[in-house]
């Protein structure tokens, strides 16, 4: 289920990635000692403007759900209320079909792809295109994207995870996901009161 969170504006620059929430608060000794797995919450966010700090879109999965599946949604649902320049993203999101969909949605991908990538042309010309860029000098492309402005996100989790705890207290699915919600807006909303 993906939430609407925050309305920012214009050409703003998000930052993409994922994080786990623990479903249960036990510690670690119980699963240890009784093999027991009760597994963890993934939460896909398009976090921020990167000025603002912001948390636009917000998705709750399985742990099973991996995020290159899911940048599509969330930047749909980031589009519905703004306008978006850049979407930067780690390696995770590296795709063909992210790739061409954020150039025919005119955005600029920031994904760093991986380290085995081939330069042939395989059907998606803007990923290669980055590619190139990658492989001639990484730095110098990571400067171009600013591609380090990436941890605001991270910042963003460890916010949320030090402001209301690293696990979630809701027992079913439906009611994890409206708490998650719950506290990305109370995060959006106290970013603004400072």
């Amino acid at each position: 289920m993906i939430s609407k969170l925050a309305r920012i504006g214009n050409d703003i620059v998000i930052a993409l990635d994922s994080t786990g929430i623990k479903i249960t608060n036990r510690g670690e000794w119980l699963p240890h000692k009784w093999n027991v797995r009760k597994g963890y919450l993934k939460i896909h966010v398009v976090a921020v403007d990167i000025k603002e700090k912001k948390i636009v879109s917000l998705e709750v999965t399985s742990e099973e759900i991996h995020d290159d599946n899911r940048l599509k949604n969330l930047v749909d649902n980031a589009l519905e209320n703004n306008t978006l320049k850049t979407v930067i993203a780690d390696g995770a999101y590296d795709s063909k079909l992210n790739f061409t969909y954020l150039y025919d949605s005119n955005i600029e991908a920031a994904i760093k792809v991986r380290r085995n990538s081939s330069c042939r042309l395989t059907g998606c010309n803007p990923r290669r295109k980055v590619v190139l860029q990658q492989l001639k000098n990484l730095e110098k492309w990571k400067s171009s994207v600013r591609y380090g402005q990436r941890w605001i996100v991270e910042s963003v989790f460890s916010s949320m995870k030090s402001m209301f705890g690293e696990y979630i207290s809701a027992r079913r699915f439906q009611n994890m996901v409206k708490e998650m919600t719950l506290k990305a807006s109370l995060y959006n909303m106290f970013i603004t009161m400072k």
